[in-house]
């Protein structure tokens, strides 16, 4: 991820749509498997600058684990004391040291050159019937600037997801889609981005106006609430699972 991209999004995900729509369809699948469980062992694996971290800690005790310092250091001010550096690829945690890993948007990066090995690693570091929670980028196709910006290696489908996770030992317990009512707006200034020169260098993750911003969450309400019910959405921005070692 560019380094500017870092001090944005400690800037703005605890107020901008996306992050809070985000936070709610995790919560919507994490309260499906935990319940009203307040003392898992919890690695965030891909921190960023700490704001799902800090959201996590509802379930219990979190650890939030990045490569890049630029991030520890912006998650410093949000999880003090409950950081490590390193990479998914060799996580710096014993055998069976968490009760739920989670993973958004993280292995989609070109620094992770082989998904198989650090979904081996989330394994490893979970206890018996642990849970991954991983969310990944949606559709190849729909390659935008902020791709560049934040280094996207490749954007995923369900089907591919699922693979993965699989052929890594895992059991789905809940696969589908996320930003699926957005997705025809943000689809189509996705191709249209194509066509029209570059016009800006800014990163797509500023803060809209408030009313802008509260109007684009409420979609994403709606879809964890469907997902709450056990709800599947066919398609999206983003593809999401929760499974089980």
């Amino acid at each position: 991820m560019e380094k500017n991209e870092y001090t944005t999004m400690a800037a703005v995900e605890l107020r901008h749509w996306w992050y809070g729509g985000m936070r709610a369809i995790n919560t919507a699948l994490l309260n499906r498997a935990f319940g009203n469980r307040r003392d898992l062992r919890i690695l965030d694996a891909g921190c960023g600058t700490g704001g799902d971290a800090l959201c996590l800690r509802r379930y219990g005790d979190v650890v939030g684990l990045d490569l890049a310092t630029e991030a520890l250091c912006l998650a410093r001010e949000r999880i003090p004391g409950r950081l490590a550096r390193g990479s998914v690829m060799q996580l710096p945690f014993a055998d069976q040291s968490f009760d739920l890993v989670t993973s958004f948007d993280v292995l989609y990066h070109r620094a992770v050159i082989d998904e198989q090995q650090a979904l081996a690693e989330v394994r490893r570091v979970l206890r018996a019937n642990g849970r991954l929670l991983i969310r990944l980028p949606a559709y190849e196709w729909l390659r935008s600037r902020h791709d560049r910006q934040v280094h996207t290696r490749h954007r995923y489908t369900a089907s591919e997801l699922a693979q993965l996770l699989r052929k890594s030992g895992f059991t789905i317990e809940h696969l589908t889609y996320a930003l699926t009512l957005l997705f025809p707006l943000s689809a189509t200034l996705r191709l249209l981005e194509r066509l029209l020169p570059e016009s800006s260098n800014s990163s797509a993750m500023e803060l809209p106006a408030s009313p802008m911003n509260a109007a684009l969450r409420l979609p994403m309400m709606l879809e964890a609430a469907v997902i709450a019910r056990g709800g599947r959405l066919p398609f999206g921005l983003s593809v999401i699972a929760l499974a089980r070692k």
